[in-house]
């Protein structure tokens, strides 16, 4: 026979499509939800712990205040009589910013001598100045002793000696040396080793 379902048949049929609905949408035992948006990245507050100091593990080199104590025998062996730091010859030794300036010359040559200044000097300044130095006089740098060093020669205009001028940078420190025929082998090498060990 034919007709009309009851109530109850309908809501029995409510229940079951209610049931099966429900449980579609919930999720299996034992696994967590996937969400359907990705989550707000939080912006960080001023809560937020601040990213630690990193300290240096080694102390910063200290100036040298010693023209001599800087300088294997061999390479005093190799300077010879030369005057250190003669008055005639300009400010020389230990100068107020700390900074070391020695000059080997006698006043009376007219081109021999050399003279370092040894001071401290910020990474950035230090290598815009090195890059400067490479880019616009031809300088040659490259990096031994754990630091940058940078170099040139050429002949002097005046007489048929090689000029020349050394530079080598590490931890703040610059050795910064200019000479006329007179450049003795392992003469900023002994000065590093004085300073960095």
């Amino acid at each position: 026979m034919t007709g009309r379902p009851t109530a109850a048949a309908f809501a029995a049929v409510l229940a079951v499509s209610a049931a099966l609905v429900l449980t579609a949408c919930a999720p299996e035992q034992g696994t967590d939800p996937a969400p359907t948006t990705a989550s707000p990245v939080e912006s960080p507050t001023s809560d937020a712990t601040p990213i630690p100091t990193i300290t240096p593990t080694v102390a910063p080199a200290s100036l040298p205040t010693d023209c001599r104590a800087i300088l294997t025998p061999d390479v005093q062996s190799q300077l010879g009589s030369t005057p250190l730091n003669d008055p005639a010859m300009g400010p020389s030794g230990v100068q107020p910013d700390g900074s070391l300036v020695c000059i080997w010359r006698d006043p009376a040559a007219d081109t021999t001598g050399l003279v370092t200044r040894i001071s401290r000097m910020d990474r950035g300044p230090a290598l815009d100045m090195l890059n400067d130095l490479v880019n616009t006089q031809g300088f040659s740098c490259y990096t031994p002793d754990e630091g940058t060093r940078c170099e040139k020669t050429w002949i002097n205009d005046t007489y048929p000696v090689n000029d020349g001028r050394t530079l080598f940078w590490r931890d703040d420190v610059l050795i910064d040396t200019q000479y006329s025929n007179l450049a003795p082998t392992g003469y900023t090498a002994s000065i590093i080793a004085a300073i960095f060990g």
